[in-house]
Formats: structure tokens, sequence, C-alpha cells
């Protein structure tokens, strides 16, 4: 339950219909096995304590007072179990018959939930049956206990104030007003549904796409359970396709024919999060819904979830190559537009070998496509300094040659050694002075290439270097339009890695692989044997860690303790422990003593869901303090 993770459990018994005796012995015995992997919420199907497919025997008595013994019967077996528990069964009040959801926690019936909507139409004949939910919450008399019934139930956890659990049955999701809906409004983070879905040919996609969607709608995580073998195949089916969704994504899926139980970590305080930060998520108010507070023991979540090591990229390479294509295409009709608002022809960038520079080359090559414009009125500035080696050097320029854009040489070495003597500088001193001199006279060339030929300078830095302040202000921090602004370093790769894929150029495919095969480097430093003498990533840390931690930092809203505990999980095997908690800390010291950096950037496209533009979605004071974040740090 740390850091507001809650290993969850949806379960589909092996059912025999209408014998209540057998699926409560089954549904306890999953309770044993969710018990022992530490769940501490379990949802089991519809009417899972009769099986859904009783047809008209649910009109016998008989079968209701086995299903009513049954039910007490389940909780005092579980009033040890440290969980809440949901199970279904027909129950009688008021004169008409429910499809109810019980609620279960420590041996207690907690509360009675109808079904809302009630399908009558195909297959289903529920109807016939059942009576839908009344409008009121009422009380029924169980065991001697006064237990609510009514479908504005809120259970809530006092020792997880993030949790609260709220039930609905089935069709009840399938309609155009959910009851979830005005669940999640009231406040519920958790939605769960016990279902008895039957399998047709293409439902199961149907079905995923409803519980992904109705989670990212509420922003919530949907537990769903579902019938599956042993139910009556007189007319039909039972798959028991059991999902957990969060926030549009499904955590676990079960195989169809499988009765499988999934079980998945719940990140509510991600959820609470989220719905904090959408202004268009309104306060819980929960109006005429009655709470019910049930206990959880505090104890240690062992987190099975997986975490991607690299969360800027989907983890299917088809879908990689789908979103390279849709990010290039963002950043090459955000450039499109500035030119034509611009009436711009000619565009200006530096060009060094290294991954910035050339994916900016690409996407400016692609915008001048867009735009019907000759590639030679690009013009790629090379301009050698102390460090530059000749393998950066060839590939900067026969890159430019392939793609067909002018190349221009200007070398910097003159220039800078003329500066430093006018400032005083020891030009064997090589200090921060004598790196930022060298970005600064190529930003002011290509500025005052772009004022002579009337081009754009376009800017060449990613979001990571945004993010660690890696770059020379007003050197190249600064241009016209930077295409690259909210694209992460590990996300540049790919897309290089794409273009040289699909190119169909040989020539140019091979080009752009040595490019990604190079040391990220800005090469301000002299070479040692004509190699690179100054890597980025022995400085400031592994990109792959950094974007790691600036993602769940500003997406997911996640304090450092967090984002050290999941990194350790997603980079294990990679990096030590130490190594770890040493760059994270750096990252943290770093992204908030540059942000002044971050406060003048120029325009460019926000081509995902982590962006640091101050005109969109990062403002935050240039000189904030970062004490709260280090002092929980020096606590690990």
């Amino acid at each position: 339950m740390r850091d507001g993770f809650l290993k969850a459990a949806v379960g589909t018994p092996k059912t025999a219909v209408a014998d209540c005796r057998k699926n409560a012995d089954e549904i306890l015995r999953l309770i044993g096995e969710m018990e022992q992997r530490k769940a501490k919420l379990m949802v089991f199907p519809e009417l899972c304590i009769t099986g859904y497919t009783c047809g008209d025997l649910f009109w016998q008595k008989a079968l209701l007072e086995a299903a009513r013994e049954e039910l007490l019967r389940i909780a005092v077996k579980t009033k040890q179990t440290d969980a809440l528990i949901f199970v279904g069964l027909p129950f009688a009040y008021g004169g008409k018959l429910y499809n109810i959801a019980a609620a279960l926690n420590h041996g207690a019936v907690l509360g009675l939930i109808p079904k809302t909507h009630l399908p009558n139409y195909g297959e289903f004949y529920e109807a016939r049956q059942f009576a839908p939910a009344p409008e009121e919450t009422g009380e029924v008399i169980l065991d001697g206990k006064k237990v609510p019934f009514g479908t504005r139930l809120l259970f809530a956890c006092p020792e997880m104030e993030e949790l609260t659990v709220a039930a609905e049955i089935c069709e009840d999701l399938w309609v155009p007003d959910p009851p979830s809906i005005h669940h999640a409004l009231a406040g519920a983070t958790v939605l769960v549904n016990l279902s008895a879905s039957d399998e047709v040919t293409g439902k199961d996609r149907y079905r995923r796409n409803l519980v992904a969607g109705q989670s990212a709608r509420l922003v919530c995580a949907y537990l769903y359970a579902t019938a599956g073998e042993g139910e009556s195949t007189t007319d039909l089916v039972f798959g028991g396709q059991n999902l957990i969704g969060e926030n549009g994504q499904i955590l676990a899926e079960g195989k169809r024919f499988g009765n499988k139980t999934l079980y998945a970590d719940l990140d509510l305080s991600y959820l609470t999060g989220e719905r904090r930060r959408m202004t268009t998520f309104p306060a819980a108010e929960n109006g005429d819904y009655r709470k019910i507070a049930f206990s959880l023991k505090k104890e240690e979540t062992a987190l099975e979830r997986y975490f991607s090591p690299h969360p800027f990229l989907p983890d299917d390479r088809h879908e990689v190559e789908e979103r390279c294509d849709e990010i290039l295409n963002i950043q090459a009709m955000g450039l499109k537009k500035r030119l034509e608002h611009v009436h711009g022809t000619h565009a200006v960038l530096g060009i060094s070998g290294g991954l910035d520079s050339t994916l900016a080359l690409l996407v400016t090559a692609r915008a001048f496509d867009l735009l019907g414009l000759p590639r030679d009125q690009i013009t790629a500035v090379t301009m050698p300094g102390f460090g530059t080696t000749d393998r950066t050097y060839q590939n900067a320029c026969e890159m430019t040659r392939q793609l067909g854009a002018t190349l221009k040489e200007v070398d910097i070495r003159e220039a800078v050694t003329i500066h430093f003597r006018d400032i005083g500088h020891d030009s064997e001193v090589h200090d921060v002075t004598y790196e930022n001199a060298q970005a600064r006279e190529r930003t002011q060339v290509l500025m005052d290439i772009a004022n002579k030929n009337g081009g754009l300078v376009i800017g060449t830095g990613d979001l990571s270097e945004l993010a660690l302040g890696w770059a020379t202000y007003n050197g190249d921090h600064m241009s016209m339009y930077g295409v690259n602004g909210s694209v992460p370093k590990t996300l540049v790769r790919h897309l290089v890695n794409y273009w040289a894929d699909t190119c169909g150029e040989e020539k140019l495919s091979a080009i752009l692989r040595d490019v990604l095969d190079t040391p990220v480097s800005p090469e301000l430093l002299p070479p040692r044997d004509g190699d690179i003498a100054q890597k980025t990533e022995d400085l400031v840390g592994p990109y792959e860690l950094h974007d790691f931690f600036l993602y769940y930092m500003m997406r997911a809203g996640y304090d450092p303790a967090k984002i050290y505990r999941i990194a350790n999980l997603a980079f294990a095997g990679v990096y030590e422990e130490e190594t770890i908690l040493k760059w994270l800390k750096k990252f943290y010291w770093r992204f908030f003593s540059q942000q002044f950096k971050r406060s003048c950037l120029p325009d460019g496209p926000k081509v995902g869901s982590v962006a640091l533009s101050p005109r969109g979605d990062w403002r935050m004071p240039s000189d904030a303090c970062v004490r709260v974040w280090m002092d929980q740090l020096e606590r690990l």
C-alpha cells in the first residue's frame, strides 16, 4: 500500500449451475489463492454463487435461500482475510428479485448493490426474473444486521485515503449512462464490474475497448470479472475474459476460455494526482451516496507491475514505427506552418553529425517536401571547433549532401580564439568559458546566415537536454523554431533509426546508423587521439535513466522515493541501486537549477504528453527550491 499501490485480483470460479455450496467452495478456494498473493481487493463474476445461467430456477425459493446461506458462509470464512471482496448472487428484497453484488470485509457484509440496467434483447432475458435497481438506498436485515441496499454505495478505506470503491454489474457498463460515471464523480477511484458476458465473434475486442475507455474517461481503475467455464452451454458460451484497466491502459487481460485469475498493482496515487491535474474532472460530490468504511492492514505491496525502462516508447515494435512516423509528421507540420506564416522559403541549422542536429535536418527536409520547396534552400552549416572529430564532420557533410540540402562550412576556431583574447581568457584553460564560447559563436553564425538568406534558424535541442539544462544559454539553447524541444533523447534515437530503416537510400541509411553509433557529445573539448573526448552521459548520467525520471516526475506526478523504487524494478540487472540514486539526485538538482533556461524557450511543437514549454505544460519559477525533493532522496 506504500506509494499508493494496491494489489487487486479478479477471478472466475469454475461454476456448477445452481450448486451454491460447490460454487461457494470454489470462490473460497480462489480467495485463498488471492490472499497468498497479498491481494487487497478481490472481484468475482455476476451471480457467481448460483451461476448466471439458472434461468427460471431463480424463481425457486430454495435456490435463493441457498445463495443467501452461502454468502454468509463466505463472509464467516473470510473474517481473517484482509481484503474487500465482491461476489454476485440473486437476492429478494421488497417483494422483488434483484441481481446483486455483495461487498464483504473481515467477515461482514458491508453492502448490497443491485444491477441497474437489465438486458432483455437478443440472448438476454434478465427482466423475466429480475427487477432493476430501485432509486432509493434502503436497508435489509441480513443475519440480524442492517446492511445498506442500493446503487449509491461507496466503500472507503481509512488506511488508504486514495482508495474508494464502487460497483456496477455487467450491462451497466454497456449503456449510454453507466452508473460508474456517477460513482466516479462521487469520488470512487476504483470501479468493479461483476459480469457474465457471453462470447460471440469479435466481442472480446469490444469488451476490452469498453473497459479501457471507461477507465480513461473516469480516470480510475476498472476491475472486470466475468463468467467462464462451468456456466450452461445450452445456448451460450462464456469465456472468462477478465480485465483490469487503469486510466486507459489494460494492466491485465485473461485469455478467453481459461478461467484465469488476474492480478495487478493499481497505482491509486497516480489516479488521484491525475484527477487533481485535470481541471475538467470535477471535485467529488457525494450527494445522496452513502459512504461505508472498510479496513485494510497497512502492508508493503510487493510490486509485480511492469514498468517499462523506456516509458516514452510503446513496447510493440509495430507501434514504435507508427509512433515515429506520427512524431516526424507533427514536427514537420509545426515547422511547415511557421515557415508559411513568415513567408519563409529558407531554413538554416547547425549540423554536427550528432543525433539531435541529424533529426532536425531530417524534419526540416520533410517540412520542405510538404511545402513543395526545394531542399537546397535548406542551409546546413558545419562549424568545426576545437573538439570536432573527423567522424562527426564527415557524417555531417555527407548526410547533408545525401538529403539534397546546401552545405556551408564555417570554421569557428579562429573567431573563438580572437574572442578569448578580447575577454582575456587563456585558451589552454578548458573550462565552461572555453566550451560555451564555442556554442555561442555557432549560434551567432547561424543567426547571421539566416538574416543574410532570409531564413529561419531551426533549433536542434531535445527535451532531455532541456530537463537537465544541458545547453549553453543563448547558444544552442536559442533558435527561431525548435523542432526537437519535446522529443526526449531516447526517442530521438528511435526517430533517426526509423528514418534509416524506411528512407530506401542505402548511403543515407549507412550514415544515419553511424550517427546512432557515435557517442553523444557536444564536442567542445579537444579530441583524444582523434576520438571524442567529452561524452555527455559520463558527465550528466545515462539519458535512459533521466528520461525515465522525467516521465514519471512530470507525467505521473511521482515523488522521488516512488521514482527510485520503480526505477530499481525497471532497470534491475542494468544499473545498481546506488547508481540509480546517484543520477536521480543529479536529475533533481539540475532540473531545478536550470529552470531559467526553460523560461525563455523558442517556439516548437509538442509531440507527446510530456513537454517543458513555459507557455504550455510547465510553468515553474526559475528560483524554486529543490530542498523538499532532495530531503526525501537523502532519507532513502
